[in-house]
């Protein structure tokens, strides 16, 4: 597993920029570049369940949030994956990266607000992940800026 970690300011406030993160409608858009099509079920409770999905809704991974201070912060632990709508949690292939996170920072700092997103990935997806945050985080700045 590697840990990859990618940072841009954004001149709109974290709140403006939560939303576009994780508003339904935008999520889609930043988010075309890992996947396109995905989207996201979440109950946004430490704990709960939240389900990163394909287009189809039916395929992703599973997951909970371990902390969460909206509009600031938000750490996904992944658990296993969702195929056609039945979880894994516990398979050998899962168990090896299982616990892995995904977290998301938001520090607003003299009128504009640095966003941060890490991953911990194989480093199979290394490359993947690396262009899918690059790309997806101009989206995410192009849209608080904008809207």
């Amino acid at each position: 597993m590697v840990t990859l970690s990618h940072a841009i300011e954004i001149k709109a406030p974290a709140a403006k920029i939560w939303d576009v993160l994780w508003n339904p409608g935008t999520y889609t858009e930043w988010t075309r570049f890992f996947s396109e099509g995905s989207q996201y079920r979440s109950d946004w409770k430490v704990d709960g369940r939240t389900y990163f999905l394909d287009a189809s809704g039916g395929n992703g991974m599973v997951s909970t949030i371990e902390s969460l201070r909206e509009p600031y912060e938000v750490v996904f632990k992944h658990l296993g994956l969702l195929t056609e709508g039945v979880e894994d949690i516990h398979s050998r292939e899962v168990m090896e990266w299982s616990g892995a996170q995904e977290k998301y920072f938001l520090t607003e700092l003299e009128g504009f607000t640095k966003l941060v997103g890490e991953v911990q990935t194989a480093e199979m997806y290394e490359q993947h992940m690396r262009t899918g945050f690059e790309k997806g985080f101009e989206v995410v700045k192009e849209l608080a800026e904008r809207l």
